[in-house]
């Protein structure tokens, strides 16, 4: 017979089988909400179908007013057994509307509204610059967002400069934060283009990039805005303004930029192709000689024998000039491949060099250094932060 155990035991087996099995956590649940109580600003309510229910409680204030008796819910979170009591409850960290709902009645009301005044129509959109050296990105600086944008873009152009204005990304004052850096980077002459990104998430997330004042920011904008909000199946209200949508940030990114070994290989065939043409030019010359060696050979060996040296002299004196020519061109490829490289902050940065940001911008001079705000200093293989002394 097995031995017994304690209660206490017994709850602590099965908290701790809950809280291994990784496929329980984060899990979304649909159902109807039905007693709600508030006790010391932890919600407590139940989820129900036709079938069964199952007790929740949240502990984040922000999400209650979306907890609404008899209100059809998707809530996310996790089962969490409390061993003490020995009782079951879903410990819920997010919540949203069952179905698209309201939100998506308003998103189709704007859209249909800012259609008609034709804010998106082709004819507004501009073209995105041929030559793009400085991107201005508006997302925030602690998501990975901006991480992709520069992976991607350095790795395809080392010296493409990337300017970050940081904002909300979703929440009640996000819309005007999002608004604000869109006009700001608008008139910032160095600029190109705008790419204006996030991450992927639900309606509600996206939202602030759905409302009419981005939208309007968007359509006034002077420069090129490209739209790069969440994944290639969302869609927002500002992919419809903007010049350009991508599908996501990193997309963007390699859209609006031009690889540095695909230039270094077109001009390596233009010097092949230019080399080839000479080639070319010298076999045609030399079988053009060959036939009028044969032509005026009959009565005019002489005259022909004298004409053949001068012609051989001034061919290999071609041939002389062509080919320092050609060397004089892949010299100068060379000097131009040296001088990318020495422009690479990757070098410099192998070299001990190291790039110094603070809040988002580059630091030239120890008069620009705020003494409150950490440094981000950035050397070969990663970043650190540190505090300023004066």
């Amino acid at each position: 017979m097995m031995e017994a155990i304690s209660v206490s035991q017994l709850n602590g087996y099965i908290k701790g089988i809950f809280e291994a099995e990784e496929l329980l956590h984060n899990i979304p649940v649909v159902g109807e909400v039905f007693g709600v109580s508030v006790t010391r600003n932890i919600m407590y309510f139940s989820l129900r179908d036709h079938d069964a229910s199952m007790s929740c409680v949240c502990f984040y204030p922000n999400l209650f007013e979306n907890i609404i008796e008899g209100k059809e819910l998707i809530v996310t979170g996790s089962p969490n057994f409390y061993a003490k009591g020995g009782k079951l409850s879903f410990v819920v960290t997010k919540v949203e509307e069952n179905g698209q709902g309201k939100l998506y009645e308003e998103f189709l009301k704007l859209k249909d509204k800012l259609e008609k005044e034709g804010l998106f129509d082709e004819s507004h959109k501009k073209t995105m610059p041929k030559n793009i050296k400085r991107i201005g990105v508006i997302t925030s600086k602690e998501g990975a967002v901006i991480q992709d944008i520069k992976n991607v873009g350095w790795r395809r152009n080392p010296n493409l400069d990337i300017v970050l204005y940081s904002t909300r990304v979703q929440g009640k004052l996000a819309e005007n934060e999002i608004a604000h850096a869109i006009e700001v980077m608008g008139e910032y002459e160095n600029i190109d283009v705008i790419v204006v990104a996030r991450g992927g998430g639900s309606l509600e997330d996206l939202w602030a990039y759905n409302t009419e004042i981005v939208a309007r920011a968007t359509y006034n904008c002077p420069k090129p805005i490209v739209s790069a909000v969440g994944h290639e199946t969302d869609w927002t209200i500002i992919d419809y303004v903007s010049d350009l949508r991508a599908p996501t940030p990193s997309a963007a990114a390699e859209l609006l930029t031009n690889d540095v070994e695909e230039q270094k290989q077109t001009l390596f065939e233009i010097s092949n192709k230019f080399k080839n043409l000479c080639l070319d030019f010298i076999n045609t010359k030399e079988s053009n000689l060959q036939v009028t060696q044969k032509y005026l050979l009959n009565g005019l060996e002489k005259s022909i024998i004298t004409t053949n040296l001068s012609l051989q002299r001034k061919t290999l004196k071609f041939e002389k000039l062509a080919e320092r020519y050609i060397e004089e061109r892949v010299f100068n490829l060379g000097l131009l491949e040296n001088s990318l490289n020495k422009l690479n902050p990757i070098s410099l940065l192998k070299s001990g060099y190291a790039k110094v940001e603070q809040n988002g911008k580059p630091l030239s001079s120890k008069a620009n250094v705020d003494f409150n705000e950490d440094l981000d200093i950035y050397f070969k293989d990663g970043m650190i932060k540190a505090m300023p002394k004066k």
